[in-house]
């Protein structure tokens, strides 16, 4: 007596993103995000060297549930940083490489090249980011994931040189991100530097 099992069937694979925060929080961060997307494809169109920090921020929330803000803001490399990165082509010091420190708060007013420091910050401890190489060989990338112990509307974020105090590299403002104790939001900051003349 012979007898034979066979078993068939196909197996397909496809990505579920994170479902984002809504066209309503899309439209109200708009002006966060537009000036410096528009800046950037202008000066890449006419071959000018320049600066963009981008912003993009996910909320994992105490639940476990995800969602993905994506881009929350275009701007602003500080005048502090430049004249800092003007000071260590003169003199180059060990701290060059420190701005990996990410801070968020709960700041309203637009964020201004003269800023130093956060409007108000949240409290939380700042975590050290990781650091990269972006997507190209000019893009410089910090991931920092702040995790929230109280309920607050985050607003903005900066990344600093060192866990307290500092030179801030970046300031971002950016419509309400609402967390609650358990809370984190993970923070991917990119500073795109490109040539031209």
């Amino acid at each position: 007596m012979e007898s034979r099992v066979g078993f068939s069937g196909r197996l397909a694979t496809r990505r579920i993103a994170a479902p984002g925060p809504g066209i309503l929080w899309k439209l109200a961060n708009l002006p966060n995000v537009a000036p410096g997307v528009m800046r950037h494809a202008l000066a890449k169109t006419l071959g000018m060297n320049h600066m963009l920090g981008a912003l993009y921020a996910t909320l994992r929330k105490a639940d476990g549930s995800v969602v993905n803000y994506g881009l929350v803001s275009t701007n602003l490399v500080t005048d502090a940083f430049v004249e800092f990165m003007v000071d260590q082509l003169q003199a180059e010091t060990s701290v060059w490489g420190d701005f990996k420190f990410h801070d968020s708060g709960v700041g309203v007013t637009g964020a201004a090249v003269g800023d130093t420091d956060i409007e108000t910050t949240d409290g939380e401890t700042r975590p050290t980011g990781t650091q990269v190489e972006g997507a190209s060989a000019e893009i410089y990338r910090s991931v920092g994931t702040i995790s929230y112990t109280t309920t607050k509307a985050i607003t903005e974020h900066g990344l600093f040189s060192i866990v307290t105090a500092g030179t801030m590299m970046d300031h971002h403002v950016f419509a309400a991100i609402n967390v609650v104790n358990g809370d984190s939001i993970s923070f991917t900051y990119e500073l795109t530097c490109t040539a031209g003349g």
